[in-house]
């Protein structure tokens, strides 16, 4: 059986940014208790580890990063290409929107349900022609990559993806599949 040491669980706190105040409210035992432990002043119970321990691993889920759940690169089209060369790129990679994006800056984003639409509004051939910018809707909501999973679940209770930004550039995406996916993890 592992068990942890005072190192151990003083590094662990201070990887996930918390102080010993705070381990010791989410683990329901006394700041000077904790303190204690990590200077190896005294051998906790077996049980206050475990509270400890748990108190690390509910942390952990609260701070899921979105750099380590987005997907990259970014699939997208762009507001010059064609409506037909964005539903080729859709289809291709079975997606029902995406992005569009111009020299690594979000301007826009286009659907399925957008493409269908301009088709009932006017000749097939014209459609095809048209561009992403004749009928894109509003670009995706952007985070950055340090923003939590938390954060992103909310806004993707509106939003249908969530553009990750890096000092203006995009460098990922969140979809509510991805957050769909931190239940297997």
């Amino acid at each position: 059986m592992f068990l942890p040491t005072p190192e151990d669980i003083k590094k662990t706190r201070l990887e996930l940014g918390l102080t010993q105040h705070e381990v010791a409210i989410r683990a329901g035992v006394s700041q000077p208790l904790i303190a204690r432990i990590e200077s190896d002043d005294v051998d906790p119970r077996l049980s206050t580890l475990r509270k400890i321990f748990d108190a690390f691993d509910a942390a952990r889920k609260e701070r899921i990063l979105v750099r380590n759940i987005m997907h990259s690169p970014v699939i997208h089209t762009s507001s010059g290409d064609s409506i037909e060369e964005a539903a080729r790129i859709m289809e291709e990679h079975g997606f029902s929107q995406m992005p569009v994006i111009d020299n690594g800056v979000p301007v826009g984003s286009i659907s399925t349900d957008q493409i269908v639409h301009s088709m009932t509004d006017q000749d097939l051939k014209k459609v095809s022609h048209l561009l992403v910018r004749n009928i894109m809707g509003d670009s995706f909501p952007t985070v950055s990559p340090t923003s939590d999973a938390n954060t992103v679940s909310r806004i993707l209770e509106q939003y249908t993806a969530v553009l990750v930004l890096d000092k203006g550039i995009v460098i990922g995406m969140v979809t509510k599949h991805d957050i769909m996916k931190m239940l297997r993890g």
